[in-house]
């Protein structure tokens, strides 16, 4: 895409070229004549086709995965989510060797979400340096997290004016093909944050055991600030963070 340059920053149309905003600043393009009906049926078009096929599955994909794991997305996540996780359940089509172009789907090799970051301005893996365990039983349903006795201080990055803290897991079943999802959550206590030793924990949810679907296992942190006994997000919830920890792809 072309941007605008210079101080009049338009949007519209002129001609055969559009002009737009968007989270990269004002843009160009420019109109295309192809016909859709010809895009549908032409056999030249094949391979855009399938391509078109595939983004779309990929898209659904992504959007299952937001809608379920919405109640901790929503506050541990940035404004590229969307293109972000689209991306990545792209290349787990591409890399799908079971079908067809243009039918290849996502769940063979769903595993690369595996340490994916719902929010790049506050990552688990720079935020939370506390020594965990995490661990799936598929047969029984169970996901958790065992967490190594820590000092917040010490263990956890927090951003400035943070006073508390608090430990969120999630886990997901998906089913990509019939799009539905089961999901169950688990919050830590609402904690301190200081130089108190904080004793050895874990967080557990339990799905549908026996389950042939993905699964998914998240884990994330949020910081809050106390002002005369009152809890608030801190910078709007800009510095959580969230993250897929294991993945069990399933059969």
């Amino acid at each position: 895409m072309a941007q605008q340059k210079g101080i009049f920053k338009v949007k519209g149309a002129l001609g055969d070229v559009s002009f737009y905003k968007s989270q990269d600043g004002y843009l160009i393009r420019e109109k295309t004549s192809l016909d859709g009906n010809r895009i549908a049926h032409d056999p030249a078009f094949a391979r855009t086709r399938e391509n078109n096929a595939e983004f779309t599955r990929a898209a659904q994909a992504g959007k299952l995965l937001r809608q379920a794991l919405r109640p901790l997305i929503k506050d541990a996540s940035d404004g590229r989510i969307v293109s972000r996780l689209t991306r990545y359940m792209a290349q787990s089509i591409r890399m799908d060797s079971s079908h067809a172009r243009g039918e290849r789907t996502v769940t063979e090799h769903i595993s690369l979400l595996q340490g994916f970051e719902f929010n790049i301005n506050g990552r688990l893996s720079s935020t939370l340096y506390v020594p965990f365990t995490n661990s799936i039983d598929r047969a029984a349903g169970t996901l958790g997290v065992n967490l190594e006795a820590y000092r917040a201080t010490a263990m956890i990055a927090a951003p400035d004016g943070t006073t508390h803290y608090q430990l969120h897991m999630g886990g997901a079943l998906l089913d990509f093909d019939q799009q539905t999802f089961e999901v169950q959550f688990a919050n830590g206590e609402l904690l301190v944050f200081d130089s108190t030793d904080q004793a050895a924990g874990s967080l557990s949810v339990t799905l549908s055991g026996g389950s042939t679907a993905p699964l998914f296992l998240c884990l994330g942190i949020s910081f809050s600030q106390e002002v005369n006994g009152q809890q608030y997000a801190l910078k709007n919830g800009v510095y959580n963070a969230l993250a897929v920890v294991q993945v069990d792809a399933g059969t």
